[in-house]
């Protein structure tokens, strides 16, 4: 039966070493990018957002150590890229209690917030409930948490859902692993969606019209793109984030020197994107 208060991936989180350098980086590839965001002094750290319709993807580096950021930082020691996905949840109590009567040990929820930035010269505030799924249930080496949104219109502001490189929304994200299938039947089993056999990998949905997660091996992940796309990937996890595009030409034009065009799509090196390939295929 699938899980009632997960609702699909609601974004996917950048770990950086150099939050405002990465940020700039990110501009130059045409995207919004909103002003940066600092989180409570136990966590440390601060981001910046990059927003979509339905989902975004979020740059987080740290701040000032503490001891709740040691896990990004020992990750951050190895390289920059995903350490984490968010689905998005409507109740993240509610949420935890799913997940443990099915066995699953879900840590949460927790609350917390961040000043915002917003428009105008106004100051508001973004608040969550958050809750993880074990740190040891990472399939293919992707953790994964969920976050409840309560205060939405601080996060989707209309103003930073527009990019002069055309991004509308998340398709995919693709993890590498030696071992597809098993992977995607982790994954089938933390989040109650059906995994199967495609083109290149072993693919789940997320939930909903939200974004699928594919699985791949390095050699079928070597077929999609090409190695001027990958160098600086990782051997394991989250590789590459595939975007819509509203008008491919437009992405091109954005990107400049970074776009590499290959079957279709327009492709941006991992090595301009922080560890990850970032893709744009037609709407």
């Amino acid at each position: 039966m699938p899980l009632k208060h997960v609702l699909g991936i609601d974004h996917v989180m950048v770990t950086v070493r150099d939050l405002d350098a990465s940020a700039a980086a990110w501009k130059r590839l045409g995207f919004t990018v909103s002003p940066r965001g600092t989180h409570s002094p136990h966590l440390g750290s601060g981001n910046y957002t990059i927003m979509f319709g339905e989902d975004y993807i979020e740059l987080l580096g740290i701040l000032t150590e503490t001891e709740h950021n040691k896990p990004m930082r020992d990750f951050l020691k190895t390289r920059e890229g995903v350490e984490r996905v968010a689905f998005t949840t409507d109740d993240a109590a509610a949420g935890v209690a799913e997940l443990q009567a099915r066995g699953i040990a879900a840590d949460g929820p927790v609350h917390f917030g961040r000043p915002v930035e917003l428009p105008g010269g106004r100051v508001g505030e973004a608040k969550f409930n958050v809750f993880r799924w074990p740190l040891d249930e990472n399939p293919g080496g992707l953790r994964i948490f969920a976050c409840q949104h309560l205060t939405r219109e601080t996060v989707w502001v209309p103003e930073w859902q527009s990019h002069a490189n055309g991004a509308t929304r998340i398709r995919r994200v693709e993890v590498l692993t030696a071992d597809p299938k098993a992977a995607a039947a982790h994954l089938s089993r933390l989040i109650d969606e059906p995994a199967s056999e495609v083109e290149g990998g072993w693919q789940v949905p997320s939930g909903g019209k939200r974004a699928d997660v594919l699985f791949s091996e390095a050699a079928a992940f070597a077929r999609r793109y090409p190695q001027a796309a990958r160098t600086g990937t990782p051997p394991e996890g989250l590789a590459s984030v595939v975007l819509e595009s509203a008008d491919v030409e437009l992405t091109k034009a954005a990107l400049g020197a970074e776009a590499l065009a290959h079957d279709g799509a327009v492709s941006v090196p991992a090595s301009a994107a922080n560890g990850i390939v970032v893709s744009f295929v037609p709407q």
